[in-house]
């Protein structure tokens, strides 16, 4: 009696994890991501141990308009997209730099990026999420999906995955899941 009670109770305390997860997008470690404002489809990693998403940008610049702070750039990623793009300023970001990108004789551990609002489609779910514009040119990945990006999208990231959620194909008004 007892040996069947066991298997029985903890299949009942697993049950609410199994029914979150139902509930959520099953992603590759890889996926195609549209960036509907800038109507460009490009190559995302997925990555669970970073916080935040950050897409390739060159000759970052800031200005002001109409007394707020926005951000002009290139994609680093994409030689098609000669114009500028033009985004408002979300705000300003501290990362944390890499071991080998440290120089010994500064002390500054962390660098500034802007952050943006962009709305990105992966598979069927459309979402706004906060990118930090850096050169990624080096990267065989143009945009990085860190882990808030990730919670926005439900995600579920299996790693032997790629491309599991197909192109994008979303409704033209993004969600602002929390």
């Amino acid at each position: 009696m007892r040996l069947t009670t066991l298997p029985t109770l903890l299949g009942l305390l697993l049950l609410p994890g199994l029914t979150l997860a139902a509930n959520k997008t099953v992603y590759g470690l890889n996926e195609y991501a549209r960036l509907s404002e800038i109507d460009i489809e490009i190559a995302a990693k997925l990555d669970t141990g970073a916080k935040t998403a950050s897409l390739s940008a060159r000759d970052i610049k800031h200005f002001k308009r109409d007394g707020e702070s926005w951000v002009r750039f290139y994609l680093a990623s994409d030689s098609k997209h000669v114009h500028p793009i033009e985004r408002p300023l979300a705000r300003v970001s501290k990362i944390k730099r890499r071991a080998d990108d440290l120089d010994p004789d500064d002390d500054n551990r962390y660098s500034s990026r802007p952050v943006i609002s962009l709305d990105i489609c992966m598979g069927e779910s459309l979402r706004t999420i906060e990118v930090n514009l850096t050169d990624r040119s080096a990267f065989q990945y143009p945009l990085l999906i860190g882990s808030e990006a990730l919670k926005r999208f439900d995600a579920l990231v299996d790693p032997s995955l790629k491309y599991a959620a197909g192109k994008p194909g979303c409704a033209s008004v993004a969600q602002n899941a929390e």
